[in-house]
């Protein structure tokens, strides 16, 4: 199992919990890229209107890559154990 698939089966089992503001940034960019309501909206501007979800889920990204990345260094230390 990859690093990823062993981060998200920790969060999955309640070993590792993740920090408020990256939940409330999660859920944010769901409902961002799936709602038709946008900065620019993809119907008037179909290439255009895709840059700006793409740099929510970017910014995701980088989210998830430092909860990851704050997880992989607990268990180097040895707070918690998989």
């Amino acid at each position: 199992m990859s690093m990823w698939g062993k981060f998200i089966t920790a969060i999955l089992k309640g070993k590792w919990r993740i920090s408020p503001l990256s939940w409330i940034a999660a859920i944010g960019t769901v409902i961002y890229v799936v709602s038709p309501i946008d900065f620019v909206p993809e119907a008037f501007l179909p290439l255009i209107g895709y840059i700006d979800d793409l740099g929510v889920l970017g910014v995701m990204a980088i989210l998830a890559t430092r909860e990851k990345s704050h997880w992989e260094t607990s268990l180097r230390d040895g707070s918690i154990v998989i």
